[in-house]
């Protein structure tokens, strides 16, 4: 399937949106919305680069649909939060836009439609999907449920030492400042971005995977020997059952996700 005018919209739209947009345009839209010029001078520019781009300058339905697609986007994009989120669905729209310009133009509707037919009917693209799915959220689901108990070992030993730290410092006369003890600051800094374990988890299953149905096995070795160094690296209270607790997830982690990829390595044979 020729997928050359797919390419070069997609390239139009990274250069326009990421390349050719000052950081000052887009301050400018979010303050001023709908009245901003510098969204105007977007668009007309994002238009432009991609009709040169597509090769196709006696069709008017690309640039048109570019034009008008892509000001509705952005305008309701600088009227919304701005999030990781928005931002993702704000670029899944116009990749969308792009996509249907080119089966438009090209007449590929059909072929799409035959190819995904096809594709649908393999049962080794329906195991490495079911794969690929249970090493996220499952997988991590599971593996969470069977390492709570030492999750719940750790905190009771913060908590003591939290305690511990407080009835020092009152005897010490020091409580007087209204200060926190040193040992409550460690504590709330060492709590880690929201859900960063979980995300690291899915990424590594995820890699081992990929690593197992590539058989690129040497990989997988670089990958533990990274996330050791930078997990046991960091400075932490209860530092032997924390290093044990990540040593454990880490291994379970690993363990089952390198099974999964051989078992689905060999029923893809």
């Amino acid at each position: 399937m020729e997928i050359s005018l797919l390419l070069r919209l997609l390239i139009a739209h990274l250069v326009t949106d990421f390349i050719l947009q000052p950081k000052d345009w887009v301050a400018d839209k979010n303050a001023k919305k709908f009245k901003s010029k510098k969204l105007m001078l977007h668009i007309i520019i994002t238009t432009v680069v991609a009709y040169i781009f597509s090769g196709y300058h006696a069709n008017w339905f690309i640039p048109l649909t570019i034009f008008i697609t892509h000001y509705i986007i952005d305008l309701i994009k600088i009227y919304l939060k701005d999030t990781f989120k928005y931002f993702i669905i704000d670029q899944l729209l116009h990749v969308v836009v792009i996509v249907f310009i080119w089966l438009t133009v090209e007449n590929k509707w059909n072929d799409v439609v035959l190819s995904f037919a096809a594709l649908t009917d393999k049962t080794n693209i329906w195991l490495i999907i079911s794969a690929y799915l249970f090493v996220t959220w499952p997988l991590g689901i599971i593996i969470g449920k069977g390492t709570q108990k030492w999750r719940d070992q750790i905190a009771k030993e913060q908590e003591k030492a939290q305690l511990k730290q407080l009835y020092k410092i009152s005897l010490e006369g020091n409580m007087g400042n209204g200060e926190k003890p040193a040992e409550v600051h460690e504590e709330e800094q060492g709590l880690g971005l929201a859900s960063a374990g979980k995300w690291i988890g899915i990424c590594e299953r995820v890699l081992i995977l990929t690593f197992i149905l590539m058989h690129q096995y040497t990989a997988i070795g670089f990958l533990m020997t990274a996330k050791s160094i930078l997990r046991f690296s960091e400075k932490e209270t209860n530092t032997q059952l924390k290093t044990e607790y990540v040593l454990v997830g880490t291994l379970v982690s690993f363990t089952s996700s390198a099974i999964l990829g051989v078992l689905t390595s060999y029923l893809l044979k």
